[in-house]
């Protein structure tokens, strides 16, 4: 059986933890952050955990190799 290709946009947003949580990183990290409070930027930083059931498993299907 032929390997399964990996969607590698997909590859780059999410992460895999050692406990098997999904995380996503958070959006608006680019440009305007003078106007936005330092408290917002530090939290900025962490990812947040995928949430939604469907989200995951198609995560999932995109990225078959990143659990491995």
């Amino acid at each position: 059986m032929p390997k399964i290709k990996t969607h590698k946009a997909t590859a780059k947003r999410f992460k895999l933890t050692g406990s098997g949580k999904l995380l996503r990183t958070k959006g608006e990290k680019r440009h305007l952050r003078r106007n936005k409070a330092k408290r917002v930027k530090r939290v900025s930083y962490r990812g947040v955990e995928v949430v939604t059931a469907g989200d995951a498993r198609r995560v999932t299907r995109l990225t078959p190799y990143m659990g491995k």
